[in-house]
């Protein structure tokens, strides 16, 4: 019933030119085009996803066409940039000359707003010149609205059932019609309700247009889905804003009533609002080009739970031509942090197993790679290096606890609470968590830190 307010996207515009282009004209210079490819998430094989324009005889482009993309940060988005210069009026590029390529992730090219590579052929570089590539959020409208509404004296016609009431939000469209923004809470049994307050992008609400006209409907709720219609009214956000008052202070009309009761009609109870506020949303996009700081913390699971590493029925298995389950997920979560991250450098951090020398201590925060002067792997390379490394070197037991390492982690990220640094913490496991009271007051005590923590779970266990 509740309506929520979902976060705003962030659409990237990206604009591509190039330098030194290779000249496969003989009587000319080339007339490039740039083609975009993506890699859906899970396919292996490219889509293409858009062409610029041709521009005729030039080894410098500056393509007019921007391409624009949505940026999703839990995925990894593949991207391609492939160079041909146009020879005809064919589409199928293969009737055309080939003048490199470049390919990369969306996350790179956000992370540094403007990226200059050489284009490849056949993986070389060679003297196919470079592309250039500029990557710019675009947002209309980065503000949402923070409000709360209360009804008095709600008219009530039915003799049989209680009044639940809640509101509907509709923004006006050109073609006179309305579309549905928002929806409150219904607040039970009562004609003078006190809705909770809640907070809707802008660019969702009126799509940025503070003059824009927003139908406000107020019902009843019902079981069955048949709510009905206590009254109406209409405003706009440039109304809303300016908080209690009599400009905010709405009769509510149904329009059925008032036209079989006539002038005897005065209106079905009154909506107020409670309080108003606009208020800036910073994109995590802002937060990067703002100068934060990404640093991501890995965390692997090293109970007995996931049986010998020397089965392969074991999740830790420790095959050469195949990855195992955990190093599957540390590929796949990790390099899409990898992105983001802005060192490259991972703390990865173990629990569940018993340590060398003598394998006699079980610890639930130790360094995967041995080293806690220097607990750092290079990139998801390394972190998979330092995993294999360490399966060699401890025994799995257990039990799986969370907590350590998630205090470990907060204890950083509070350290930092200004916003320069924002933390991630990737918790690989098999099973069930051991110390699972201790693991939600750790959750709870870091949700106002600048942390967030990302469990995957490997194997059949429900966590």
């Amino acid at each position: 019933m509740a309506g929520s307010a979902s976060t705003p996207a962030s659409l990237i515009e990206l604009t591509v030119s190039c330098r030194n282009l290779r000249d496969t004209d003989v009587f000319s210079k080339s007339d490039p085009i740039c083609i975009v490819h993506y890699q859906p998430f899970g396919a292996t094989q490219w889509t293409e996803y858009k062409r610029t324009e041709c521009i005729d005889n030039t080894l410098n482009p500056n393509f007019a066409t921007k391409i624009f993309i949505t940026c999703h940060f839990e995925e990894r988005q593949h991207l391609k940039f492939m160079l041909y210069d146009i020879d005809s009026d064919s589409h199928d590029l293969e009737d055309h000359d080939f003048l490199g390529e470049y390919e990369c992730t969306l996350g790179e090219l956000v992370s540094c707003s403007k990226v200059e590579r050489p284009l490849l052929e056949n993986g070389i570089s060679g003297r196919n010149g470079t592309i250039i590539i500029v990557a710019e959020e675009l947002s209309s409208c980065k503000e949402e609205l923070v409000i709360q509404f209360v009804g008095r004296r709600l008219e009530n016609t039915s003799w049989f059932w209680s009044l639940h009431p809640f509101l509907e939000f509709y923004k006006s469209n050109e073609d006179n019609s309305y579309t549905l923004v928002y929806r409150t809470d219904k607040v039970r049994n009562t004609r003078d309700p006190v809705w909770r307050e809640f907070s809707v992008p802008l660019r969702t609400f009126c799509s940025g247009d503070y003059d824009r006209n927003i139908r406000v409907i107020c019902k009843s709720f019902k079981m069955n889905g048949s709510h009905r219609t206590i009254g109406e009214f209409y405003t706009t956000v440039n109304k809303l804003k300016s908080g209690p008052g009599v400009n905010n202070k709405y009769l509510v009309i149904k329009e059925k009533r008032k036209r079989m009761k006539g002038n005897s009609y005065k209106n079905s109870g009154e909506v107020m609002v409670n309080k108003a506020q606009i208020r800036q949303v910073y994109s995590f996009i802002d937060y990067l080009k703002g100068g934060m700081e990404l640093n991501a913390f890995i965390g692997i699971d090293f109970t007995a739970s996931n049986g010998n590493p020397q089965s392969p029925q074991s999740l830790h298995y420790m095959n050469p031509g195949r990855p195992n389950q955990y190093v599957k997920a540390i590929t796949a979560v990790g390099e899409i942090i990898e992105d983001y991250d802005t060192d490259k450098y991972f703390p990865v951090l173990g629990f569940g197993a018993r340590l060398p020398p003598d394998h006699t201590k079980v610890s639930h925060e130790f360094f995967v790679n041995g080293d806690e002067s220097n607990p750092f792997c290079y990139k998801v390379a390394g972190v998979v290096e330092a995993y294999y490394t360490c399966l060699n070197r401890v025994q799995l037991y257990g039990p799986t606890n969370f907590a350590p390492i998630i205090n470990h982690v907060a204890r950083f990220a509070a350290a930092h609470r200004s916003g320069d640094k924002y933390f991630i913490l990737l918790i690989i496991t098999d099973g069930i968590i051991s110390d699972m009271p201790q693991t939600k007051e750790a959750i709870v005590d870091a949700a106002v830190l600048p942390l967030s923590i990302i469990i995957v779970g490997v194997g059949d266990a429900v966590l």
